[in-house]
């Protein structure tokens, strides 16, 4: 019971299924590959360290083992790339299946890691074949979670792009920015020679993208069902925002190209509201909490009033000055009262503030009437003349002239 009730078998009971699933799965491969590379040491004339042939990917020999695609990314060669991984992808998935299931998160993982094992299973026979050195296919051991650590990268850049976070307790940068660091450190390592298991980082960070951006179903996730969607075609997630500003128009014109080419041969579903173009498209709201909504509402909000600020004269919002009514006097002058009124009359309407309108109070000399004939020993009826005056009167004003 006292082992049941510690913190530590609280957290893993707690732990969502797919994310205890990959860290069961994890400890137990890289644990397998230790012992047989401590039980087997052979040392291969090529690659010149100890290896698994069927647990790691080596383009030469996976053919022959094709589980490797799958089971080379569970391998960790070093303790330090365990440990590593075991803090740093648990607390990411765990956060991610919260969010999108388990079922959408065992597909983000397997997407993720088996087709960027397929890449550079690929790349590796291409450079093969170009360069004519057998290192390419049989001293290559690509290994190890680097492609998943990037894709969750991404799915925290769709989200939370806006999210600040502090890297060694010293630098501040937003999360959006984090994939292409990790990916320009891929680029550098794999100029000095080190393309094993380095350059897993950028298949890792296009296969995730491509997913997340065409493939994910993100509709339908309501209980009344709905329109299933797939993909997140906003514009603050399209590709070209992964690169400087300079080379957005040239490389939007590549990938607007391969966008309907994709369309074409039926390679990504047509989103519904969405044009050919690759980075305008209709808005997908993200399953799975308010938080995560309003962090994607609040960088689209902040990116339309950058370009309201930088277009002030194409501001359709922008506020006109209102223009006051013409005053009755203004157009008519006001003829000569001859009379007071008379005593029956009824009160003066009070004038309109704001400097709508400052025509003076109407009276019976104020607008003309039309006097019916009174006959000897009649009194006139004073107020149904002066009822019709004022009538006469405010049907002029609104109108914006006078009756003659």
């Amino acid at each position: 019971m006292a082992i049941l009730s510690s913190p530590i078998f609280q957290y893993i009971s707690s732990t969502p299924p797919a994310t205890r699933s990959f860290a069961a799965l994890l400890l137990l491969l890289s644990g397998t590959y230790y012992w047989l590379q401590w039980r087997q040491p052979e040392v291969t004339p090529v690659s010149l360290h100890p290896s698994v042939p069927f647990l790691t990917l080596i383009p030469g020999l996976s053919w022959i083992y094709p589980w490797t695609f799958l089971t080379s990314s569970f391998v960790e060669k070093t303790v330090f790339e365990l440990i590593f991984s075991l803090i740093s992808l648990p607390l990411s998935l765990r956060y991610l299946e919260r969010l999108w299931g388990t079922l959408e998160t065992f597909k983000f993982i397997g997407t993720t890691l088996v087709v960027s094992n397929v890449v550079a299973f690929i790349v590796s026979w291409v450079e093969y074949l170009v360069l004519g050195s057998e290192f390419f296919v049989y001293g290559l051991e690509y290994h190890g979670q680097m492609a998943l650590q990037t894709g969750v990268l991404v799915a925290f850049t769709q989200m939370i792009p806006e999210h600040q976070v502090q890297l060694f307790g010293v630098l501040k940068m937003r999360v959006k920015r984090l994939p292409m660091i990790y990916v320009t450190f891929s680029t550098a390592m794999c100029l000095v020679g080190y393309q094993d298991p380095f350059i897993l980082i950028q298949f890792g960070w296009l296969v995730s993208w491509t997913y997340l951006r065409f493939y994910k179903r993100t509709g339908g996730d309501t209980p009344g069902g709905g329109p299933v969607e797939y993909g997140d075609r906003s514009e603050t997630f399209a590709f070209i925002y992964w690169f400087p500003p300079f080379i957005h128009y040239p490389l939007s014109i590549a990938v607007n190209s391969a966008h309907a080419l994709a369309l074409r041969l039926r390679l990504v579903p047509q989103h519904s509201g969405s044009t050919a173009d690759l980075e305008a498209g209709g808005y997908a709201p993200l399953p799975g909490g308010a938080r995560a909504e309003a962090e994607r509402r609040r960088a689209m909000a902040l990116k339309a009033l950058d370009q309201r600020l930088a277009n002030p004269a194409q501001n359709p919002g922008a506020s006109v000055p209102p223009q006051s009514l013409p005053s009755v006097s203004s157009h008519h002058p006001t003829l000569p009262a001859h009379d007071p009124p008379s005593s029956h009359s009824h009160p003066h309407p009070p004038p309109r503030q704001n400097g709508a309108m400052t025509s003076p109070p109407l009276g019976l000399s104020a607008v003309p009437q039309q006097a019916k004939p009174v006959s000897r020993g009649e009194e006139p009826d004073g107020d149904a003349d002066v009822g019709v005056a004022l009538e006469k009167g405010v049907r002029g004003s609104a109108g914006g002239t006078v009756p003659t």
